[in-house]
């Protein structure tokens, strides 16, 4: 499918193979309101169609910007958007610039993801990695540089590395799960791999390498499943007790300790004042959930959904 909404300019539309490269938005001209929405790359693909979906049924226009989703924190505490979404929850620091610039904001879940280690189709080595090899390839000052030093069987070629930048939630939740605590003002991974803030350029660099390994969000791969390979992680030392992402695997917990919520973030004086972001915000937690499931993500829970609403609603007064 390709974006229909007349508002927005896409540099690489969203591609029968299914391939989601990013896309730049235009402000309407006039004195159209527009809600501004930024953040994580994760993200991006449901506020993507939710914002073409809204635009359609509800007459409410907004801009998505893949910026990560520090900076997306960032523009939320600057009050450059009214909603950011996040692949990780706020940080304590971003929290304490939110309230130094008198920002109060609405945490609210919009759906479940599965961090997704890949590889290059053609290699036939490679179904399956431990959290402890993924650690020992990712960590910072790792001297794995070949596959054959995470297995002997595995061929003596150089692995080359695809990962989010510094900016990202997933760079954040990858490397807490995988790396775990590393001292203060070190890097939690290795710097000699390539990293960016945008998915589909990792998905790029992995499919251009048959030596290539790269991690992201779950929709990522399920769009590009044609031209990627998933890997199986496991938590313990044994590779057969790996287990793929999939929605059910998800779902359930049971592909761990990679699976985490997704969210928004929402400026609460935008919400009360802003009567779009409102009409937004709901549109998001009711017809646009079709959106989470739509890219490639799982649905939160109904429960987890009406607490939403209702959060929505004490802060509206509707």
């Amino acid at each position: 499918m390709s974006f229909k909404n007349p508002t927005l300019l896409c540099s690489v539309a969203l591609t029968l193979s299914g391939l989601l490269a990013g896309c730049a938005y235009e402000e309407p001209a006039g004195n159209v309101v527009v809600v501004e929405v930024a953040g994580s790359s994760t993200v991006y693909p449901v506020s993507a169609r939710v914002a073409e979906e809204a635009d359609a049924a509800i007459g409410v226009k907004a801009t998505v910007a893949s910026t990560g989703t520090g900076t997306g924190m960032e523009r939320l505490a600057n009050k450059e958007c009214d909603i950011t979404g996040a692949s990780r929850p706020m940080k304590d620091a971003e929290r304490e610039n939110c309230e130094k610039n008198g920002v109060d904001s609405l945490q609210l879940k919009i759906g479940m993801d599965g961090i997704s280690v890949v590889v290059n189709p053609q290699n036939d080595w490679c179904d399956a990695l431990t959290t402890a090899q993924l650690k020992k390839l990712w960590e910072h000052g790792s001297e794995v540089t070949t596959w054959k030093q995470l297995d002997d069987s595995w061929p003596d070629e150089k692995i080359k590395l695809f990962g989010p930048d510094d900016k990202s939630g997933t760079f954040d939740y990858f490397n807490e799960e995988i790396i775990g605590e590393v001292p203060e003002g070190q890097s939690p991974c290795r710097e000699d791999y390539t990293p960016a803030v945008q998915d589909n350029v990792l998905v790029e660099g992995v499919k251009g390498d048959k030596y290539a390994l790269g991690y992201f969000g779950y929709a990522y791969y399920v769009m590009n499943k044609e031209s990627l390979k998933i890997v199986g992680v496991s938590k313990t030392d044994d590779v057969a007790d790996a287990v793929k992402p999939s929605e059910a695997t998800i779902e359930d917990g049971s592909y761990a300790p990679l699976s985490r919520p997704l969210f928004i973030y929402v400026n609460k004086e935008s919400l009360k004042t802003k009567p779009e972001v409102a009409k937004f915000v709901n549109y998001y937690l009711n017809e646009g959930q079709e959106a989470v499931s739509a890219v490639g993500y799982v649905k939160v829970p109904e429960a987890t959904l009406e607490a939403a609403k209702a959060s929505v609603a004490e802060v509206t007064g509707k």
